[in-house]
């Protein structure tokens, strides 16, 4: 009773209440709290791309509420307090080994394989042209990179923000852990809520660039693709771009491997794997790992906001290099091409995709306009990965 006594009742209260998360943190950090609310609402009620946005919605909630950081992540040296120092912590928290897989950039490349076991490149077979939509979609990288240089970014950081332009988020995030880690956090939150947020970016973007008419316009049914041009083309693919630019390798050799697996017919259990497990798991690692990197009083910074506004800049520039491009050629193929299908060329697979379908069907519901989408968006994919090599290649 004596020892109760003794204690400092005062000391105790004040220790209590330190300790509460109410007593930490800055008004940033509810300012990102009220943000990755809105993020979840979108993710749950709007469904805007939910497998991608609740994650790092709910990554972004949990590494801002005050005093969950050090818990989450681990207890740094002193002086080493922020968790973007490339300082090893003296505890690990959970938060640590999921991001371990975006540290040592190990995720983007599974995700890519789990895509190329799920894409079907038989549209962008039947219709090699759609390779031309692909890359006037890769308009947004060169006008990210030329938008960074011009806000006073260094080489490196601005062919790492370029990549946002390209809509592909694996892709964004592999060339800034390799080129300008500092801007992880910024770079791989603009990619990815960006792709979150194509329905709202797109659809008027489509519709002020197309007329009635050319949105009505019905294509031709694909050929059909051998099994044997299905096998071949992930080899082939994977062997020029090693032999021309071997930096893009790792990201569509991966993509390649995937669709390899998917079209051999001899290894389902694998190509099952990738397409559900494993990229369930990883999808769900990497948006708790890019959430969780948007902390408040770092991301909150005039350099994430240009970031953030040359992504959006880069990604409508992006879709607008794309329906351009399949506009010329409904021209010169006296309009065999629906413009609309364009927009697909930036390379969220098959988000875009499936907005062309959306809108085409607005005009004509009996049209179907998906597959033909398929080609310029898978084109997409390997155009940003290939625009990701040359970055790389450069030696900034």
């Amino acid at each position: 009773m004596q020892n109760l006594l003794a204690l400092d009742i005062g000391k105790i209260f004040s220790d209590l209440w330190n300790s509460m998360g109410l007593s930490q943190g800055g008004w940033q950090n509810y300012v990102m709290l009220a943000i990755s609310l809105v993020l979840m609402f979108l993710a749950i009620v709007k469904k805007f791309e939910p497998m991608l946005l609740l994650p790092i919605a709910f990554g972004m909630f949990l590494i801002n509420l005050p005093g969950a950081e050090k818990v989450l992540w681990g207890t740094y040296p002193e002086g080493a307090e922020q968790i973007y120092d490339n300082v090893e912590p003296t505890s690990r928290g959970l938060l640590w080994y999921i991001y371990y897989g975006v540290d040592k950039v190990i995720y983007p490349p599974l995700i890519f394989l789990g895509i190329g076991a799920m894409t079907d490149f038989g549209p962008l077979i039947a219709n090699p042209k759609s390779m031309l939509i692909g890359a006037g979609a890769q308009l947004g990288v060169f006008v990210a990179l030329f938008g960074a240089i011009l806000l006073g970014f260094s080489g490196a950081e601005s062919a790492a923000i370029a990549i946002i332009g390209g809509a592909d988020g694996p892709t964004a995030l592999y060339v800034a852990k390799k080129l300008a880690e500092n801007l992880v956090p910024a770079i791989a939150i603009a990619a990815y809520s960006y792709m979150a947020l194509i329905p709202v970016i797109q659809k008027p973007l489509m519709k002020l660039l197309t007329t009635k008419k050319e949105r009505m316009i019905r294509m031709k049914p694909l050929r059909q693709v051998s099994k044997v041009e299905k096998i071949l083309f992930p080899i082939v693919v994977t062997l020029v771009v090693g032999l021309l630019l071997p930096t893009a390798v790792p990201l569509l050799g991966m993509l390649m491997l995937g669709n390899l697996f998917r079209e051999s017919g001899v290894v389902e259990r694998l190509s099952s794997q990738a397409q559900n497990g494993l990229m369930n798991t990883i999808t769900i690692f990497l948006g708790i790992a890019v959430g969780s990197k948007a902390k408040g009083d770092i991301f909150l910074t005039p350099q994430t906001l240009y970031i953030l506004l040359i992504g959006v800049v880069a990604f409508v520039c992006g879709t607008i290099g794309g329906i351009l491009t399949a506009k010329i050629m409904c021209k010169v193929t006296k309009g065999q091409i629906n413009p609309l299908i364009g927009s697909a060329g930036v390379s969220a697979v098959p988000m875009a995709a499936r907005i062309s379908e959306d809108v085409g069907r607005e005009y004509d519901p009996s049209n179907h306009l998906l597959m033909h989408a398929m080609g310029p968006n898978v084109a997409g994919v390997i155009g940003s990965a290939l625009a990701a090599g040359i970055l790389l290649a450069i030696p900034w």
